[in-house]
């Protein structure tokens, strides 16, 4: 659960993040205190789903995947309708951060836990060798 805590922070701030640069290039001024609460139940949303889709193995990466990221757009899309997003945030943009976003925890996962196994096996090699 700790780990989805952290996923729940990490997106939010890359989602806000994201949002802040999409403001700033159509020159929008504001980004309202709401907004962010608005991002961070999406992601809480978003995470937790995740967290329990991974209880059930799916053996096809693709498949995951495609899973995954059709389950975070369809929190996007529901959460646009029900904030009134659409205004001044297009559909597509909303399709691009998930995906980017997605694939960049994924990364930073990877990353993280091939750190993980090098220290553990260092730690090993350590211990092994008294």
């Amino acid at each position: 659960m700790k780990t989805t805590i952290m996923r729940i922070l990490f997106t939010t701030g890359a989602a806000v993040i994201g949002l802040a640069v999409f403001l700033k290039i159509i020159g929008a001024e504001y980004l309202y205190i709401r907004h962010i609460f608005e991002i961070l139940g999406a992601n809480t949303l978003i995470n937790v789903g995740l967290f329990f889709r991974r209880k059930f193995e799916i053996r096809s990466v693709i498949l995951e995947f495609i899973v995954d990221v059709s389950y975070i757009i369809l929190v996007l899309l529901m959460f646009g309708k029900i904030f009134i997003w659409y205004p001044a945030l297009p559909v597509w943009y909303l399709v691009i951060m998930a995906v980017v976003i997605y694939l960049f925890v994924i990364v930073t996962t990877v990353v993280k836990i091939s750190k993980d196994t090098k220290e553990i096996n260092k730690l090993l090699k350590k211990r092994n060798g008294r």
